[in-house]
């Protein structure tokens, strides 16, 4: 099996994870709109500098996550739903790994005897 997606660590940063949580559901404000959420309302649920936003910001785009579009002196940010949903069949494919494993065997398959 192929190692655990590096998106999954930065989305276990709890700041990103407030990010995108707000993202899905943002606050009605006066700059974010329906195709997108102005940093400036991120800085503001967040209750943090521009600048930590910004970095946050740019972890998450460059992830491929959230979508960045700058208008004006703002940019307004917006989740990238084919990207979270290939994630989430990749979380989905390594659950239903899980599932087919048997608790009840522990012996590690390199010194299984071998089968014909």
């Amino acid at each position: 099996m192929r190692d655990l997606d590096p998106r999954l660590r930065v989305l276990a940063d709890p700041t990103r994870s407030r990010i995108l949580a707000f993202l899905a559901d943002p606050v009605a404000s006066c700059c974010s709109r329906d195709d997108g959420v102005c940093a400036c309302d991120v800085e503001a649920f967040l209750g943090v500098a521009q600048s930590t936003v910004s970095h946050h910001m740019r972890l998450l785009v460059d992830a491929g996550l959230v979508h960045a579009e700058k208008r004006g002196r703002w940019t307004y940010y917006r989740l990238e739903a084919g990207a979270l949903r290939d994630l989430a069949e990749e979380l989905t494919a390594l659950a239903d790994a899980a599932e087919r494993l048997d608790p009840t065997d522990v012996q590690p398959r390199h010194l299984r005897p071998a089968t014909s």
